[in-house]
């Protein structure tokens, strides 16, 4: 599943205020543009080897015509940090080709802008180094285990007591039930919605849990029900323990409140950063399915994105009842990155001051990274990831996907960021999660 790799830039401007094209174009090739900018590897899946060349295509058309000798600037780095190297060209019937290469594996990041008057076009392309070989910048650190299975057994002690309060079942969602659910945990509960269908039998379901990307919100009904009516118990959670359903305005106060800097809060210490309560909410939610008497206890999975994919990849490490999850574009991947040279993942949690990282913040990061969780995972593991992603880039991505020691399956989008077109992400990652739901009830039989 390798798209080809561009990145699209058409936006008419003033210079004040220059803006970066998604991977995919917007265009629909009917609505006429003034300049359209690309840049592209040379190779369909743009991959190469240490120390190969790597050549970027550049095309510049004009009202959908190749354009002149047109001067554009562009900038190469290894996937956003130095070395870099940057120039200007002048292009040939809109055209022109600049090269770079890396004696390391990472990613290669080409960014080509285009000025005229009050035009500004940017676009972006990537190119893998050797992808797969890439490691962590630093390893896990000699406690990791002892220090999780300390807090497991802090959650173990806790009761889970979960509170069902029952939900209209959204529209055209037919032989489901729907509740809200509250259960208790290590400071702020799990808060999400549960769903299962009406005729639910015992021991007679596969399990799913739906984990929340970055940002303040409630979690989304559909997301649970929806994987009801295909027979599965199924939860969404949101990220913080707050409550579902309130209007937007309660969720923009918590967002510019109390939750404004969540990403970075208590990152002085490992038993006091953010993320703690986080991943142990998952394991809280973990629980609570794997307590319903509805589950079939063989299948268990766990869907996110961007943080989302941070906590499948934790919630798979630290509970192996887990065994199959999704984590697309995953966040708190090589938090140490700067370490070695290289970029560090979402949330970029370790500040740099004089080209050193903060001793104390660095030493809890290593205890939230999903490299560090990846290679304790036991599920089978199933990532996408955008080559031009600048929010969770593509090296530490595949950093934490290389550590994964079980079945796994890595979907290149070497024409994205860190939005991937959702027509084409969701419905096959809805279609790798029925595939496990199908092979556990070939492998195991049916539960009915």
């Amino acid at each position: 599943m390798i798209a080809l790799h561009r990145s699209i830039g058409f936006i008419v401007l003033p210079l004040s205020f220059i803006a970066s094209a998604p991977g995919a174009s917007s265009w629909d090739g009917k609505k006429p543009v003034d300049y359209v900018l690309t840049v592209e590897a040379d190779r369909p899946d743009a991959i190469y080897k240490q120390g190969e060349t790597v050549p970027f295509k550049i095309t510049l058309q004009h009202l959908q015509q190749p354009a002149g000798a047109e001067e554009v600037s562009w900038r190469i780095s290894k996937d956003g940090v130095p070395p870099i190297s940057e120039g200007k060209i002048n292009l040939k019937a809109g055209e022109a080709t600049i090269t770079g290469s890396l004696n390391e594996p990472g990613f290669l990041q080409c960014r080509v802008t285009f000025i005229n008057g009050t035009t500004a076009c940017v676009a972006t392309g990537g190119a893998g180094i050797d992808p797969f070989a890439i490691q962590p910048s630093m390893p896990a650190p000699v406690d990791f285990d002892a220090f999780w299975d300390a807090q497991k057994k802090r959650l173990a002690a806790v009761p889970v007591n979960p509170r069902l309060t029952p939900v209209p079942a959204p529209a055209g969602r037919p032989g489901i039930e729907c509740f809200d659910l509250q259960a208790d945990c290590i400071g702020a509960p799990v808060s999400g919605y549960y769903s299962r269908p009406l005729d639910a039998q015992p021991k007679g379901h596969p399990a799913r849990l739906c984990v929340d990307g970055a940002g303040v919100r409630g979690t989304d009904l559909l997301a649970s029900a929806r994987w009801a009516g295909r027979g599965v118990i199924s939860l969404s959670i949101n990220a913080h323990g707050i409550p579902n359903g309130r209007p937007g305005a309660y969720y923009a106060d918590l967002a510019n409140g109390s939750l404004k800097n969540y990403r970075k809060e208590g990152r002085e210490s490992r038993d006091t950063y953010y993320f703690l309560g986080m991943y142990l909410r998952v394991l809280r939610a973990l629980d609570f399915l794997a307590s319903q008497p509805e589950w079939d206890g063989r299948t268990l999975i766990i869907e996110g994105g961007s943080q989302g994919g941070a906590q499948s990849m934790a919630g798979a490490a630290l509970d192996h009842r887990v065994t199959f999850i999704t984590a697309m574009n995953a966040a708190m991947c090589d938090h140490t990155g700067m370490v070695v040279g290289r970029v560090a993942g979402w949330p970029k949690v370790v500040p740099v001051v004089d080209g050193k990282p903060d001793p104390a913040v660095l030493e809890t990061s290593r205890y939230f990274d999903t490299v560090n969780f990846a290679s304790r995972v036991k599920a089978r593991v199933y990532m996408w990831e955008g080559f031009i992603d600048t929010t969770c880039p593509p090296t530490g991505v595949y950093a934490a996907f290389n550590q994964v020691p079980t079945t796994k399956e890595m979907i290149p989008q070497v024409d994205s960021t860190h939005s991937i077109d959702g027509f084409k992400l969701w419905p096959a990652v809805a279609a790798a999660e029925q595939n496990h739901i199908d092979e556990q009830a070939k492998k195991y039989g049916s539960a009915h």
